[in-house]
């Protein structure tokens, strides 16, 4: 298996070479065998992807077969290791996930070049930059980080297995989709960079480029709260986000992939901010191969990133052809970027769209400084000046909440301009609601003025009813348009209304799941967290809950042994539940790990982490959290991946209305404006 492995990611580099010279030269050859040569050069990235799909086969076959031979498969799995865990350990380690990478980036390639037909040559100059990429992650995987590495001496009869932390269910779906959105970034990238090119005419690239920045946007989405599930079930410190430098490094191409996807539509409904889309699609791929850098580099500390090496140098010298590509194609075709109007009114959609987009690229950037400040001030003073939570929620929770007023006002705008008086017309039921929303949380007990973190809870809870009102009303101002002229009942009418405008009424549903997941981070300013020792018998409180130790055991499997703790809860008096917050460590790595006991609600999380004996008491070590809000988070995601689905599918034919022709037409503008 290794020497098959070996000579598949070979021959897939010399694919992706030939992909890619030979895409060069069709292109800009103009006799007959042009398209002849072109169909060779597609076709060798099309098996480029079967090439490197046997490379993945064979290293997950080492993992199964207990190969210690290969070096890979030695450092990240062993025998008693669990079958899902070591087919995961495909991407657990740094020479595998740079395998899967190329895997996944062959696999998107594949579905590009089998959909040629759409616009063959925009899709022929897409092909060869991804073709590019392709030869970049493949010389890493042949010569700087190879997989089928093989181990030097004696053959260690087990291996040293793999990371705790990433012996969790949630780890066998979070890091693909992940590498989903970050590899799936290459592909608008590539369709943008191909049409400034070729200098494209009509905007029928970025429809194409649109759309598939919406898949792996949904991917990256989440990757990114899969992460933070992990986070906050595995690592036992009762958060899920903390500003790690890893997962800042996902969340940056999120934040300029959303302000593209919102920019874009002017771009389509009016020709303007071309040039600012342009470079939004480049800063998203890059900041996918920053994030990269990152993690392999060394340069940051996290438990997210792979051990220091010199792979980072690879990736600083690829970011600075990506650039220099990038800075040499818009220079030379900026002319065939100019906008086709001029912003006429600082009240309109137009507008909106852009302050969303200055206001995405202020969190960008501000997440992107406190993540490099500790190596920035290590490289100019010689000291580490590390930037923690503070400084990223000082600045971003505003920015958030800024957001969330944007997206409340958004919908309510026309395009070009918009009159006050329609403003205050559709403004005012969402204003009231979340006034009125306000006022109910402050007359049972929430006090703003007491902490900071208090008033951002009680502003986002409002901007998020403005939000939430606003949507609806758009659903039910439609509905009732459609109600009116065919007689359907409400519901029936929403229905059609979004299935007839998936785009923007699946928008509609993402900002919504945004409102869920903004209320629940809102339930953070109101943890409360307890510690105590737990003998036989002990109680512990933690806000209408009490916790009762009833015993802790120990168990012995052949991959780990684990200890835990029996935790009676009751609530108010009554019986409630019983909790096993449990600690393991793994045999193979020598390593422990934490497992979390947590009931989650609704309403609160009730989280407690077993964190050992006390070697002088002999008495376990009980972490109490209580957590409000965390399910409204999780439910968010989930809202959001639902109306990222609705917006591409494709649009159904205008509802049939039973009016006349000239009503007919009035009910279908008036339901879609």
């Amino acid at each position: 298996m290794p020497q098959l492995g070996s000579f598949s990611l070979l021959l897939a580099l010399a694919l992706s070479l030939y992909c890619f010279l030979a895409g060069i030269l069709a292109l800009f050859r103009h006799d007959a065998n042009a398209d002849r040569l072109g169909e060779t050069a597609r076709r060798a990235g099309v098996a480029t992807f079967f090439a490197v799909t046997l490379a993945a086969l064979a290293l997950v076959t080492a993992a199964f077969q207990n190969d210690f031979s290969v070096a890979y498969i030695f450092h990240h799995s062993n025998r008693d290791l669990p079958a899902a865990y070591k087919f995961a350990a495909l991407w657990s380690g740094q020479e595998g996930s740079l395998l899967f990478w190329s895997f996944l980036l062959a696999a998107y390639g594949l579905v590009l070049r089998l959909r040629h037909k759409v616009d063959p040559r925009l899709f022929a100059y897409a092909s060869v930059i991804l073709a590019g990429v392709q030869i970049f992650f493949l010389l890493l995987v042949n010569f700087a980080a190879h997989p089928f590495a093989m181990m030097q001496g004696t053959l260690p009869d087990d291996g040293n297995g793999l990371n705790p932390l990433l012996q969790y269910p949630e780890m066998v779906i979070h890091p693909p989709m992940l590498y989903l959105g970050y590899v799936g970034f290459t592909v608008p990238f590539a369709f943008a960079l191909g049409a400034l090119a070729m200098r494209y005419h009509g905007d029928k690239w970025i429809h194409i480029t649109r759309r598939w920045t919406m898949v792996t946007w949904g991917f990256l989405t989440c990757g990114i709260f899969l992460g933070a599930h992990w986070a906050y079930s595995v690592l036992g410190w009762g958060g899920y986000w903390a500003w790690d430098p890893v997962k800042n490094a996902s969340l940056m191409p999120w934040l300029t992939g959303t302000a593209f996807l919102h920019s874009v539509m002017m771009q389509e409904k009016r020709g303007m901010l071309k040039v600012w889309n342009m470079w939004l699609i480049f800063a998203t791929f890059m900041l996918s191969i920053f994030g990269t850098f990152l993690t392999r580099s060394g340069v940051v500390s996290s438990v997210h990133a792979f051990a220091q090496s010199s792979i980072g140098t690879w990736f600083l010298v690829f970011l600075a052809i990506i650039l220099a590509a990038c800075t040499f194609f818009f220079v030379r075709n900026r002319s065939h970027l100019k906008s086709e109007h001029k912003l006429e009114s600082l009240v309109s959609r137009e507008s909106s769209f852009v302050f969303n987009n200055l206001i995405l690229l202020v969190a960008c950037f501000t997440v992107l400084w406190g993540t490099l400040f500790p190596v920035l001030s290590e490289w100019i003073q010689g000291t580490k000046v590390t930037v923690g939570p503070p400084f990223f929620n000082r600045v971003n929770i505003p920015v958030a909440l800024l957001l969330l007023l944007l997206t409340a006002l958004g919908p309510l705008l026309a395009w070009r301009r918009t009159s006050i008086e329609s403003l205050r017309r559709n403004f005012s039921i969402p204003a009231f609601a979340a006034l009125a929303v306000g006022v109910l949380l402050i007359a049972f007990g929430l006090r703003p003025w007491r902490t900071p973190s208090a008033f951002y809870a009680l502003m986002t809870i409002c901007l998020s009813v403005l939000v939430a009102v606003t949507v609806f009303s758009e659903f039910i101002r439609g509905g009732l348009v459609i109600a009116r002229h065919t007689g359907q009942n409400l519901f029936s009418s929403m229905g059609h209304l979004a299935h007839r405008n998936t785009r923007r009424y699946g928008g509609y549903i993402v900002h919504f799941g945004v409102v869920v997941v903004m209320i629940g981070l809102a339930g953070s300013a109101f943890n409360q967290d307890r510690e105590k020792e737990l003998g036989y018998g002990d109680q512990m409180n933690i806000g209408d809950y009490t916790l009762t130790c009833r015993s802790y055991t120990q168990d012995d499997r052949p991959n780990y042994r684990s200890e835990w703790a029996i935790i009676d809860v009751s609530k108010n008096g009554k019986p409630l539940a019983t909790m096993f917050p449990e600690r393991r460590f793994y045999k193979a790595s020598q390593q422990m790990a934490t497992m979390v006991a947590n009931r989650s609600t609704v309403k609160e999380d009730l989280y407690l982490v077993y964190e050992g004996l006390n070697q002088d008491t002999a008495r376990p070590i009980i972490k109490a959290h209580l957590n409000p809000l965390v399910m409204w988070i999780w439910v968010g995601v989930l809202i959001m991946v639902i109306g990222t689905v609705i917006g591409l599918l494709p649009n159904a034919a205008p509802v049939r209305l039973t009016a006349s022709a000239p009503v007919r037409a009035a009910a279908v503008m008036e339901a879609g404006d």
